[in-house]
């Protein structure tokens, strides 16, 4: 399929379509957007509920007739520069629809929930040129991640002995109750609903087999590729990706979404360890991401993503003298706008981002890996990609 653009390099403000506007794309990306209004316009959105689409197109100013129902018409619509996946479920389809029309893409996760999917992509992705996908890990935006692993590297620290992480989850809509977000829409209908909950459910059995899938399918494309691939990018930051899971683990018994653990081993013989806790009732999201180096720790502290502006700290602690010396810093630059603002230099100048598609794939095996692990303590039988 040819591309639906202008021939050439496309103008420094980028028509933008939306895909997908749902509660973070209300709450974050939208606004953000709008924003940089040097950089972008909302030029046409996407979402199966009318009546969210109605409201969004109201809001930003949209055309009625680039207002649509489908990531097939949206990425059809002539003059588009570039296109943002916000949707729920693997985000595989729409970036391949949006390849084929010859559209970059910004991709929120998950990218894609089997390495079939993503086979699929780097198919399309072989055939371009230039830099065409940028995958929604805006952490690795986040200034305080990038000045600690810059200073890692300048500094030479050397490898990690080991990184902690441990994220304490509450609701999303705890998170997002400072929004006012419009109220979830009841106008899509439910075979369509009924249609993508049986694509997801194929998808986890061709990544897990049959029986994990059933155990283990929620867990693993809602929590693990759907929050937890946040934690594997600063891992892969800071030391690489994890060379194998040798266990992972899920409590209490029966409570969803529930509480996850995984470890496993970094390049040069480094440990890693992820404890990822939903706590319904807790106060606020935090999370602690801690680096171990033979004599120095980097910590960087988090609060909820959705808090634009909100800083995470970085504490560095080194020895001095007898004592000790705790570097602390912290910036009120906005990961998510950085992360757009990326996005456009990647759309604009063929800028690489922070991540792509390799990325998105490596953290699928690592996930998968994941659910092998607890499978095998559990009894499990695994199948599919992750039996590989």
């Amino acid at each position: 399929m040819t591309s639906q653009r202008p021939a050439g390099r496309p103008a420094d403000r980028v028509r933008i379509g939306v895909a997908g506007l749902g509660a973070v794309a209300q709450a974050v990306h939208l606004p953000l957007i709008e924003r940089l209004r040097d950089a972008y316009t909302i030029d046409a959105i996407a979402d199966l509920s009318p009546t969210l689409t109605a409201a969004i197109g109201e809001r930003y100013r949209v055309d009625e007739l680039r207002r649509f129902a489908t990531v097939e018409e949206l990425v059809a619509a002539p003059g588009l520069d570039a296109l943002a996946i916000l949707t729920s479920g693997s985000h595989a389809p729409a970036v391949d629809a949006a390849l084929d029309a010859g559209l970059p893409v910004f991709s929120e996760k998950p990218l894609a929930f089997t390495r079939q999917e993503m086979d699929g992509i780097d198919a399309r992705l072989a055939r371009m040129t230039g830099e065409r996908l940028h995958l929604g890990y805006m952490k690795l935006y986040d200034p305080a991640v990038m000045r600690a692993v810059e200073l890692a590297a300048e500094r030479r620290y050397g490898s990690p002995r080991a990184i902690e992480v441990t994220v304490l989850h509450p609701t999303g809509e705890s998170q997002l109750a400072f929004a006012h977000l419009l109220p979830a829409p009841v106008d899509i209908r439910q075979e369509v609903r009924d249609r993508l909950s049986e694509s997801t459910r194929v998808l986890q059995r061709e990544a897990l087999g049959d029986a994990a899938a059933d155990a283990f399918g929620p867990l693993y494309t809602d929590i693990l590729l759907g929050s937890v691939v946040h934690e594997l990018a600063l891992v892969r930051a800071f030391a690489g990706d994890p060379t194998s899971v040798d266990g992972s683990w899920v409590w209490p018994e029966g409570a969803w979404p529930p509480s996850f653990e995984m470890t496993g081993i970094l390049p040069s013989d480094g440990r890693v360890s992820i404890r990822w806790h939903y706590l319904p009732e807790y106060a606020a999201y935090r999370e602690l991401i801690r680096v171990v180096y033979e004599r120095v720790t980097i910590e960087l502290e988090f609060p909820s993503p959705y808090l634009l502006h909100r800083p995470t700290v970085m504490r560095i602690t080194s020895p001095d003298g007898d004592g000790r010396d705790d570097e602390v810093w912290t910036s009120i630059a906005e990961a998510f706008e950085t992360e757009l603002v990326a996005f456009h230099a990647m759309v604009v100048s063929g800028a690489t981002p922070a991540a792509g598609a390799i990325e998105g794939r490596a953290d699928i095996v690592t996930c998968q890996r994941a659910i092998a692990a607890l499978a095998r303590g559990r009894g499990v039988q695994i199948g599919g990609e992750a039996a590989a």
